[in-house]
């Protein structure tokens, strides 16, 4: 529970961006007195260079050995979740709606909370610092793919050369220059780590502010309905817990151990709220899905801290019937 009210400073934060920006869209959009949204790409490409200077290759090679319990939860984290939304897809009317649920099911998993959680649930610590590593280096290239085939019959008006350039200049060649630098910086970066994590969330905070700013001057938000919200809502919580239900199951399948299950579960099911920002950015930036495609993302992020919160406590219980 500790963790959830730490981060709730932040999902209030990200609150209060998102009605701000319902208040003042002009600051998002204009950009002749500041360009808010050039600044943001700008921010995008320090987080990946910090995110590349503290990953440990040597941490890496750690957790090759457990490939059985990466396969699962990697296998879940890209083919799990978006099966799940592609079988719902012709339940939705509305292919923007659909799109920004797969958007979730697209994501990597979580890096600091995955293993943050996965330690106080007393899992397997190195296999959570591998698989996130892994998921986040992954969903640079995964992510895209699976969105594109999607994105294309959505009839979203986008250009594949400027988003590759993006993708390959903000994201892979900071992260990329990052890990070169890892042994230089790996000490400033772990003394700073407080600071830089408010940078990330700073930078994320902007990006939504300007996202969410484009779509509210659109009018995009006047289409919706507000009982459209509470079912995306609820839809996020079951989503979930399906996919919490199904890798205990799996987990069961495989015989894994306490803590390996604990790891697979955790790690699994989350989904990461900064990339899905950045991701956004790289993908609709412009676009006037650029703030609606953000809403299920933001309300999986706050519902799996408080659903994990809630389970920390229990875990050992829930997890007493694995055989």
């Amino acid at each position: 529970m500790k963790i959830t009210k730490k981060i709730d400073g932040f999902i209030l934060s990200l609150i209060s961006v998102i009605l701000f920006a319902g208040l003042f869209p002009n600051i998002g959009t204009n950009t002749e007195i500041i360009d808010l949204k050039k600044i943001s790409e700008y921010g995008i490409t320090i987080i990946f260079f910090f995110y590349g200077v503290k990953l440990s290759p040597q941490k890496i090679r750690e957790g090759l050995t457990n490939w059985k319990m990466h396969i699962v939860i990697q296998l879940a984290t890209f083919i799990v979740f978006p099966i799940l939304i592609i079988l719902i897809k012709p339940v939705f009317s509305n292919i923007h709606i659909w799109l920004s649920i797969f958007f979730v099911a697209a994501l990597p998993s979580t890096v600091s909370s995955s293993v943050v959680m996965v330690s106080l649930a007393k899992g397997n610590v190195p296999g959570a610092i591998f698989n996130a590593t892994i998921s986040s280096l992954g969903g640079i290239f995964i992510s895209p793919l699976l969105l594109s085939f999607f994105i294309i019959k959505s009839n979203i008006d986008i250009d594949s050369g400027e988003i590759l350039i993006k993708l390959l200049f903000q994201i892979l060649v900071p992260m990329l220059v990052g890990i070169l630098f890892h042994s230089k910086l790996k000490v400033f970066a772990e003394r700073q780590s407080k600071k830089l994590k408010v940078l990330d969330q700073s930078i994320v905070l902007l990006i939504v502010y300007t996202s969410f700013c484009t779509s509210f001057e659109s009018g995009i938000f006047t289409t919706i309905k507000l009982s459209t919200i509470i079912y995306i809502f609820i839809g996020m919580g079951i989503l979930f817990c399906i996919v919490f239900l199904i890798l205990k199951k799996i987990s069961q399948l495989l015989h894994f151990s306490y803590a390996d299950t604990v790891t697979t579960i955790f790690c699994g099911s989350k989904k990461s709220l900064i990339h899905g920002v950045v991701l956004s950015k790289v993908l609709f930036s412009g676009s006037i899905l650029s703030g609606f495609i953000l809403v299920p993302i933001m309300m999986y992020h706050s519902l799996q801290l408080i659903a994990i919160g809630f389970i920390l406590p229990k875990i050992e219980h829930i997890l007493s019937e694995r055989k």
